[in-house]
């Protein structure tokens, strides 16, 4: 079944590459209406961008979507991913600034949010997209690759030499409540060389330690070190699901990542619906419903609408 949320939710805080404080609101909405955004202090033009493959624009270090009329919301990867962990298929996201807030660099305060708020079915049956043919983008060495399965897995594989995240792979079935479990705390991380080319460049402006993995060679500057022995990659898998989650519905199939990033993965959907056959969408099987991404009900109270 279609989810939304109980109640409105309300999220403070900054964005990771502008620096600007931002102000979310988690507005409920109505079956079949999809994940849309709006940009509220924009009263000129259309302020409303659907969250969807097609309208990503910029990919450098984030997922930036934009309508035709150059309304814009950046680093939408990691709210995507706890709407997609978390089972909500139909929400407004109303927003009074041009970047997401970042928080902590992971999906987790937007997911205890949403386990906050609570869920409630629509009445709806949920599409799924299903792959049927494999399909796979590459640069350099690096690809992204979806094939066909009867549930939804991601395996990522990143490699940085010579510092302390070395070689990271993992995989995981991402049935109901393993996002939750398994990547929901993943921080995104960078390498401290990187950070004053970043900001140079007019990004990371409001990055801090607070909000970042930072690698140092052989070590993590952050005081508590890594949340997990392989939190980097596992970052990596979050980023993929927020992103495949603009494909318009939960994907059964199987994602493959090898040094992919945003870029590579919205890449990826354009050829995978530009691929005749390669995919469909249709209702999702009873049967399905456990194992596609969606509430851990031993940590949701999941309200039946009516």
């Amino acid at each position: 079944m279609q989810r939304t949320f109980k109640r409105e939710i309300q999220i403070v805080g900054v964005g990771l590459h502008s620096g600007r404080p931002a102000r979310l609101a988690l507005v409920p909405a109505a079956a079949n209406m999809g994940i849309w955004f709006r940009r509220v202090d924009i009263h000129d033009r259309d302020n409303m961008i659907p969250a969807l493959w097609d309208m990503v624009g910029d990919t450098l270090l984030s997922t930036n979507i934009c309508n035709d009329a150059g309304v814009c919301v950046a680093t939408i990867e990691h709210l995507m991913a706890a709407l997609a962990g978390c089972g909500v298929h139909n929400a407004i996201i109303e927003i009074d600034g041009p970047e997401v807030p970042i928080m902590d660099g992971s999906a987790s305060r937007f997911v205890a949010e949403i386990q906050h708020a609570g869920l409630v079915e629509q009445g709806q049956a949920n599409a799924v997209l299903e792959v049927r043919k494999t399909v796979r983008v590459e640069k350099g060495d690096a690809f992204a690759e979806l094939s066909p399965l009867d549930h939804f897995e991601i395996d990522f594989t990143i490699d940085f030499p010579n510092t302390i995240v070395g070689r990271q792979t993992a995989n995981l079935d991402m049935r109901n409540g393993n996002f939750v479990h398994d990547l929901a705390n993943c921080r995104t991380f960078c390498r401290v060389e990187d950070v004053e080319a970043m900001k140079a460049a007019g990004r990371a402006l409001g990055g801090t330690l607070d909000n970042a993995l930072v690698i140092d060679g052989d070590h993590y500057l952050n005081a508590e070190g890594a949340r997990r022995d392989d939190e980097c990659v596992r970052h990596k898998m979050l980023d993929a699901l927020g992103d495949l989650m603009l494909a318009g519905a939960p994907v059964l199939g199987r994602y493959r990542g090898y040094k992919a990033g945003h870029a590579l993965t919205n890449l990826l959907l354009r050829k995978l619906f530009s691929t005749a056959g390669a995919s469909r969408f249709r209702l999702a099987r009873p049967a399905e419903l456990p194992v596609l991404p969606g509430p851990d009900l031993r940590d949701f109270a999941l309200l039946r609408a009516g």
